[in-house]
């Protein structure tokens, strides 16, 4: 499993600053801030050659012709010098020197197997595979301290705007953008299988996960405040796009691993989280649910209307709001939360002895369910919403504001405000209240440290120990360039549980160089890395 997060851009002081310009500042100052400070050549591009978007999970693909733009994901986005000196870009000492050979950096694969990159006008930070969804938190917080890292750069250098980052999903002006979480499933569970289980259990995930927001409607139509920043951009329940026609249930069929094995289940529903304790629920339960799936346990629930429902329940923080299934039957978000749970921990008996990451999970899911039917404020120490609008109440007693106040608005932005002296998520945290899986030193060593357990280990180690060698990469590949061999030489990762530290450390620790490395692999080592 792994998370993509698009953060939202800003300069104060340029308010009508192009946000492409200002996200690829984002990602050449942390390429500088490496190559000032940890010695890594910094700037490996990305490799697009198995880049596939337009295949959909029901078994076509999508003429390119007919795509929107936004899909095309594998096409290198670009911005030459010319529209940098438009925007008043800013010295060479970010951009570095730029000629048609060598444009701004839009795309850095980094040191811990993460991808840093320039996504729909928006800095986006994928995390590294991972196993565990507590290690999905720690490289997703691992993001968040790296794109500090690139706005406290930012803020240092002479001639350059400060640009402010929002771990957030709207700009509440009708635009919304992506908290994306990728799982990794067998083939061989029918699409079907997929959509008919997960669709009610992530319209009422919001309600255990959910990001809170000021404002009802796309473009904040009428008043009020909601567990979900996302839920009223979504149209549909299935369907192959991510930022028109939104869909519960998303279709690319890009596996960026075997795909006669496996399907990545890209899901595109999820908020932002700020909230250690929401961030590894969101990914925990998913993956409990997905096993359901697989077994299949999955209790049979059906919604009437699941746009209608995700929506209804979004708009609702007393958590009363009924929805219609199928059967006539009407629930609440948490009453299908608390189905999913239920079954989530009968299918965990009857599998036997549950590992530790499955208990803590079922602990702190049945733990949460039981606080929010209690009282949600209680889970003020754990769910972004809860936290966001106890803050908010707190605002709107002292200074009797309405919902419709700007002042509310400002709020809402500023819990998802990157730097930690001004964010009101980390000024919680700071005092102690919000609950913590985490601890600082951990997420300190994830920013330049990969995944042990999965071939994001290769990835980031062959980034760390050849810099200089490694010209591209991506989820499935790793490509060098070496003095002795005319082509490049490309490796091939598509096995997502290969190219570990048990497989390949022994590899790394005997090889000289990049040279003896490639060699070796290409002589017999090649299985620690390959199908």
């Amino acid at each position: 499993m792994g998370t993509e997060t698009e953060y939202g851009i800003l300069a104060p002081s340029l308010p009508s600053a192009n946000a492409t310009v200002l996200s690829s500042q984002i990602v050449n100052a942390y390429a500088a801030s490496l190559r000032a400070g940890a010695g890594n050549l910094s700037g490996t591009r990305w490799d697009y050659t198995d880049e596939a978007p337009l295949n959909d999970a029901r078994g076509f693909a999508v003429p390119r012709a007919a795509a929107d733009p936004t899909q095309l994901t594998d096409d290198p986005p670009v911005l030459d010098a010319e529209q940098i000196a438009l925007e008043g870009g800013g010295p060479a000492a970010l951009y570095g020197e730029q000629t048609s050979d060598n444009p701004v950096l839009m795309n850095m694969v980094l040191g811990n197997g993460a991808r840093l990159y320039v996504d729909h006008a928006h800095p986006e930070y994928s995390s590294p595979e991972v196993t565990r969804p507590r290690d999905a938190v720690l490289w997703d917080k691992a993001g968040d301290a790296v794109v500090l890292a690139a706005m406290r750069h930012i803020a240092r250098m002479p001639g350059f705007a400060p640009v402010n980052l929002y771990k957030n999903n709207t700009d509440n002006k009708g635009a919304s953008y992506g908290s994306h979480e990728n799982y990794l499933v067998p083939r061989s569970v029918p699409f079907g299988s997929l959509v008919s289980g997960l669709v009610p259990f992530f319209v009422s995930r919001q309600v255990i996960v959910g990001s809170g927001r000021v404002g009802i409607g796309t473009n904040n139509q009428r008043q009020g405040f909601q567990l979900s920043q996302r839920a009223d951009f979504f149209e549909t329940e299935v369907g192959l796009e991510t930022t028109i026609r939104r869909p519960i249930i998303n279709t690319r069929d890009e596996p960026h691993a075997v795909a006669e094995k496996y399907r990545r289940l890209h899901v595109i529903i999820g908020d932002a989280n700020l909230s250690e304790v929401s961030a590894l629920l969101k990914t925990g339960t998913t993956s409990l649910v997905l096993s359901m799936i697989e077994a299949g346990t999955v209790p049979a629930i059906e919604l009437r209307d699941p746009v209608g429902a995700l929506q209804a329940i979004s708009h609702d923080p007393t958590l009363q709001q009924l929805v219609e299934l199928a059967d006539g039957r009407m629930v609440t978000g948490l009453d299908l939360q608390e189905m999913y749970l239920q079954a989530a921990a009968a299918h965990a008996r009857a599998a036997g002895e549950a590992d530790a990451d499955t208990e803590d999970i079922l602990s702190r899911w049945t733990s949460l369910v039981g606080t929010l039917k209690r009282d949600p404020l209680e889970a003020a120490a754990s769910v972004d919403w809860v936290a966001k609008l106890k803050i908010l109440q707190a605002y709107r007693e002292r200074d009797g504001l309405a919902w419709s106040d700007a002042r509310l608005h400002l709020v809402d932005l500023q819990y998802s405000d990157m730097r930690p002296e001004k964010g009101l998520y980390y000024r919680l945290a700071a005092r102690g209240q919000m609950d913590r899986v985490l601890t600082d030193e951990e997420i300190a060593r994830a920013v330049t440290h990969p995944p042990e357990d999965t071939r994001a280990y290769f990835r980031g180690n062959c980034l760390r120990r050849f810099p200089r060698e490694v010209i591209g990469a991506s989820w499935d590949s790793i490509i060098f360039e070496l003095p002795s061999r005319r082509r490049l030489q490309r490796i091939p990762t598509r096995e997502p549980l290969r190219g570990t530290r048990a497989l390949t450390e022994e590899l790394f620790n005997a090889s000289a160089d990049a040279e003896d490395f490639v060699a070796r692999l290409l002589t017999g080592s090649a299985a620690t890395v390959a199908p």
